[in-house]
């Protein structure tokens, strides 16, 4: 048996692998920005054993994210505020997505069970977002 790959953790978008200056150079920000969103509660970098910073692919998207809103006119606060409702509203999109195929999937059954029905019964609604 082979030992895993120590790099294959580079791949986890969720795996601290930078640390502040690294992340700062990507994001083309200063390193008083990341300490501002974790100041702010906006963003909570990993902590290293020495209690250095260490970011994720996944984090500096959000901070990104935060500094295009910040770069738009928004506060701090807002744009932490308006990222939280963005990532609720994709998760409450992608549960609604999942939930009307499982019905559609639950109509199919019981077409195919109900003897005489050549098509499953119609939604009496919309599906959201429509």
């Amino acid at each position: 048996m082979t030992a895993p790959d120590p790099t294959s953790r580079l791949d986890d978008p969720d795996y601290p692998a930078l640390t502040m200056s690294q992340a700062a150079e990507l994001l083309g920000v200063q390193a008083a920005f990341l300490r501002s969103l974790d100041g702010s509660g906006v963003l909570q970098p990993f902590r290293s054993a020495g209690g250095h910073r260490r970011y994720s692919r996944h984090q500096l998207a959000l901070a990104a994210r935060v500094r295009t809103l910040l770069d738009d006119g928004h506060s701090l606060t807002s744009a932490g505020t308006i990222v939280g409702l963005e990532d609720q509203l994709a998760t409450a999109r992608a549960d609604a997505d999942s939930l009307r195929s499982a019905a559609e999937a639950l109509r199919a059954d019981v077409a195919r069970l109900t003897p005489g029905r050549t098509e499953p019964p119609r939604s009496p609604r919309p599906p959201l977002g429509e």
